[in-house]
């Protein structure tokens, strides 16, 4: 898939609300991936109103920590908590 553009996570927003990073697309919406996502492995932040996709450059020391309620579905990853199992 061909990205628009490859965007630092440090020059996105993260909603504290919904636990997702933003960022403006060219149409006027915004790119957006969830931070449980980016916890998964996940690098591609979609716009809901338009084909264009970006690539999230980040380390895992970058992102916010998980709310202990939320939990990876990756069976390649594991939350922090069930490590502590």
């Amino acid at each position: 898939m061909p990205f628009y553009e490859e965007i630092e996570i440090e020059d996105m927003t993260f909603d504290e609300d919904e636990l997702k990073y933003w960022y403006p697309c060219p149409c006027g919406d915004k790119f957006m991936v969830t931070l449980e996502d980016l916890w998964g492995g996940e690098d591609v932040a979609d716009c809901q109103s338009c084909t264009l996709f970006i690539r999230v450059v980040y380390e895992e020391s970058d992102l916010r920590p998980l709310p202990d309620d939320v939990k990876i579905e990756d069976g390649d990853e594991e939350s922090d908590k069930e490590k502590e199992k």
